[in-house]
């Protein structure tokens, strides 16, 4: 009877979700992304030392790989999409050419402060120091490096801000703070959407942020009241402030288009993903929406700052449950899966043009 409901559910899952398409690509798929923990594919891990012990990794690479879930990113089955090789990260200094692009994205990265190691504007410094380097290394005679060509043809990811809004909120920041400060982590995208146009890019992925107030581990640490929750438990505030600097991202990605022609700009609504997930958690078939798979403290929310997944007594649901948040900050494979099958179907993305069009 088990199994019988298990492929029951799977089925009903499948149903749910949006036919994906086969990958047109007719070029090699050249990818370079930047970004926080939502991406981060071992940058973290690669740049500090930093340890990340299982259970993250479990579900798919059996190990773990420097990604804070249980198996596969958004961004890996994105390049899974496109038959791509995962993107190594940048700072990680053996096993990769980077002949298929590279990721700069490290774990708790933002926007601000603009000089703190990982921020955008390093990141992008990175990003400059390796397109010089790959230039150099040509020119000496490497056959596995990227040309102008490629770094013309790549596409470039953004997915970063939720950390920029997380950490105001942390510092007791007002609303109306945490608000004045979008304008200025806008400006830090802009610029680093310039700074790359400026040497050759010219395809653009644009993720805006998620619902912070529907975190786990938001809503342990402010343990809000009634009041100040939406009808599906989220934190108001919280998710007015994501829907703010997105609007703002929407406002910013339609202007870059009108003063660079020659790019192609996509901006993706994570946000109306996201919410979906948890407004609509049954429907996919995940229970508890607010609740950390890996963690301490059980019901509601199953998180504690003091006792995280990994560490001390924490400890993680069965393989196979089906829970949308992984450690009360970063999704489960299971619900990355679903958000890669809703950006692929196009109906999140402006303009509307599928995620391989960068290599046809």
């Amino acid at each position: 009877m088990a199994s019988i409901s298990l492929y029951c559910s799977i089925f009903i899952l499948i149903s749910l979700l949006p036919h994906s398409t086969e990958s047109l690509c007719t070029t090699k798929p050249l990818i370079f992304n930047f970004g926080d923990s939502n991406s981060d594919t071992g940058g973290l891990v690669a740049g500090l030392g930093y340890s990340i012990s299982p259970p993250y990794g479990r579900t798919f690479f059996r190990r773990s790989t420097g990604r804070l879930t249980d198996g596969r990113l958004l961004i890996d089955f994105l390049c899974e999409s496109v038959k791509a090789s995962f993107l190594r990260p940048y700072m990680e200094s053996l096993g990769s050419t980077f002949s298929n692009g590279a990721n700069f994205a490290v774990v708790g990265s933002s926007t601000l402060p603009k000089s703190i190691p990982f921020a955008l504007n390093v990141q992008i410094m990175q990003f400059l120091h390796f397109k010089s380097k790959s230039s150099e290394l040509l020119a000496s005679g490497s056959q596995e490096m990227i040309n102008d060509n490629g770094f013309q043809r790549a596409l470039y990811m953004i997915d970063i801000g939720q950390n920029d809004i997380a950490d105001a909120f942390a510092k007791k920041y007002s609303y109306a703070q945490v608000v004045k400060r979008i304008p200025l982590v806008l400006a830090e995208i802009k610029n680093a959407i310039k700074s790359i146009h400026d040497n050759g890019g010219r395809k653009f992925w644009v993720h805006n942020t998620g619902p912070l107030g529907c975190l786990p581990q938001k809503l342990w640490l402010v343990n809000p009241s009634s009041k100040e929750l939406d009808p599906h438990g989220c934190i108001s505030s919280y998710n007015s402030a994501a829907n703010l600097f997105n609007e703002g991202l929407r406002h910013l990605c339609a202007q870059l288009r009108s003063e660079m022609k020659d790019a192609t700009i996509i901006y993706v609504d994570i946000y109306a993903i996201k919410y979906d997930l948890i407004a609509n958690a049954a429907k996919y078939g995940f229970s508890n929406p607010l609740m950390a798979c890996c963690g301490f403290g059980g019901p509601p929310y199953n998180y504690n700052i003091n006792v995280t997944c990994s560490h001390g007594g924490a400890q993680a649901c069965n393989e196979g449950s089906k829970f949308i948040s992984w450690d009360g900050i970063h999704l489960t494979e299971a619900a990355n899966s679903i958000l890669a099958s809703k950006i692929l179907s196009q109906q999140y993305s402006t303009p509307r043009v599928p995620f391989d069009f960068f290599c046809h």
